[in-house]
């Protein structure tokens, strides 16, 4: 995705609002490209969201959850629900809090996460290739920063 304005490519005035531009068209259309392939139901994004967290902390709570994604408690419980429905969740009693439930992820969600994955990776890996061997190695050089920028976010949307 090329930079709102690219005669200002280097300012670092616009560097934010081009850097946040571009990650966000990228993602739009990696999401577009995946999604012109779908053979089954498409999920919305926090659907995909949650069965990710699930899957990576098996056994989380509804308010953990809603934590985690940045969500009201209530809107998690309703993704929770559209989700059990579609057979890509269980939710079962916490032993240590019957009050509260713990989510698992069914062998669909982790298939579908998987298949998921699998074009994704396909998909970034076609076009990268595309790409001349500078664009490659300043895209794997970005890497560890862009990590990191997504711990700092990751840190403060924890803050109370």
């Amino acid at each position: 995705m090329e930079p709102q304005n690219p005669d200002n490519a280097d300012n670092p005035d616009t560097f934010p609002e081009d850097l946040s531009d571009a990650l966000a068209g990228l993602q739009r259309l990696i999401r577009r490209r995946l999604r012109e392939e779908l053979t089954v139901p498409r999920l919305r994004g926090a659907e995909v969201e949650l069965l990710r967290l699930v899957e990576d902390r098996p056994g989380i709570g509804v308010s953990d959850a809603a934590k985690e994604l940045c969500l009201a408690g209530n809107s998690v419980s309703t993704l929770v629900n559209q989700l059990v429905r579609a057979g890509f969740l269980t939710r079962e009693t916490d032993p240590t809090d019957r009050r509260a439930a713990r989510l698992l992820p069914t062998p669909a969600a982790g298939a579908r996460l998987s298949a998921w994955r699998e074009r994704r990776a396909a998909l970034l890996r076609d076009q990268v290739t595309r790409l001349d061997d500078k664009d490659r190695t300043a895209l794997q050089a970005a890497l560890p920063a862009l990590r990191r920028l997504a711990g700092q976010l990751h840190k403060e949307t924890e803050r109370p």
